[in-house]
C-alpha cells in the first residue's frame, strides 16, 4: 500500500515582514526547521526568512506544486492581499 502524504504550500517572511519565500513540502515542521536553523544555504538564509505567514494543505503533490508555481508568479500585492485574508497581522503560525 502507498503512503499517504499531505503537502503544504507555505509562505515565509523576515521579522520586518518585507521579503518572500514560497515552498512546498510534506514535512512542514522539518523544513521549518531547516529555514529557521540555517541549515540549507541559499535565499531563505541570506535573508533571514523563519516566520511561517501562510500555509495551504495539499493530498495531491501535483496540486501543490502547481500552486507554489501559481503563487511565485504573482505580483507582491496580490501575495499580500492573500496572506492578510487569513493572516492580517502577519503572525507567525508555526507551532514552535
Amino acid at each position: 500500500m502507498f503512503k499517504k502524504y499531505t503537502y503544504f504550500v507555505y509562505i515565509l517572511t523576515n521579522k520586518n515582514n518585507t521579503t518572500f519565500y514560497i515552498g512546498v513540502t510534506n514535512n512542514i515542521v522539518k523544513r521549518l526547521f531547516e529555514h529557521r536553523t540555517g541549515l540549507i544555504e541559499g535565499f531563505t538564509k541570506k535573508y533571514k526568512l523563519k516566520k511561517l505567514i501562510y500555509l495551504e494543505e495539499y493530498s495531491n503533490v501535483n496540486e501543490a506544486i502547481a500552486r507554489e508555481k501559481q503563487l511565485k508568479n504573482w505580483h507582491r500585492e496580490w501575495k499580500l492581499n492573500l496572506i492578510k485574508k487569513v493572516n492580517p497581522k502577519f503572525n507567525d503560525l508555526s507551532i514552535f
